[in-house]
This record gives structure tokens, sequence and C-alpha cells, in this order.
């Protein structure tokens, strides 16, 4: 006899609410904030923030998150005052979009 699956809509948000899901999301956001830290600039010698990007990663669980607040993420982020302007450029500086490739880089282990 084949075996049977029934979903259960309340048991998948359940699952997806889980300490074992959060767990995982920060252990990926862990590995997405670590290849950030490895490629994000850090400025020139006489540069008074030498250094202050690189140092500024977070990982910040959050157990309701997501569109709809019902599953468990982790956010990677960039504290420093001018931390978008390093990742999506400005008209005199370029972007280096180290959150986007850190995240395709270790995203997926």
């Amino acid at each position: 006899m084949a075996a049977r699956f029934r979903m259960s809509r309340r048991g998948v948000g359940q699952l997806l609410r889980s300490p074992m899901v959060l767990a995982e999301m920060v252990r990926r956001a862990e590995a997405i904030k670590t290849a950030a830290e490895g490629i994000a600039p850090v400025g020139g010698p006489g540069d008074p923030h030498r250094g202050h990007y690189k140092a500024s990663f977070f990982v910040r669980p959050v157990s309701r998150g997501g569109r709809r607040r019902d599953r468990a993420i982790a956010v990677v982020g960039n504290s420093s005052s001018y931390g978008a302007h390093v990742e999506y450029g400005t008209e005199r500086v370029p972007a280096h979009h180290v959150l986007l490739r850190a995240a395709q880089a270790a995203g997926g282990d």
C-alpha cells in the first residue's frame, strides 16, 4: 500500500515558526555576514571611517517575520550611517553590492 500524506496548514505554520527553522535561518545569516565582512571595502589609509563599515554588520533573528509575519527569519544588515551608500552607490561612489554578493555566495550553504 502506498503511503499517503495529508498536509496540515496549521502544522506547516508551526514548523515555519519553530526554533529549529529559526536556528537554521540564523546559521545561514551568519554565513552571509561572514562573507560580507570578507568582501567589504575598508577605505584608504587617510580615511577617518576606515574599517567602520566592515565592523558594522549584524544578524537579527525574528521569530515572526516575512511578508505576513508568519515565519521565522534572520535579517543581515549594516548599522553604519552610510551602509546604503556603499551597497547601492551614489552619484560619486559606485555601488559595491556587498550584501547582495555575500548572499549570492553564502546563501545556499
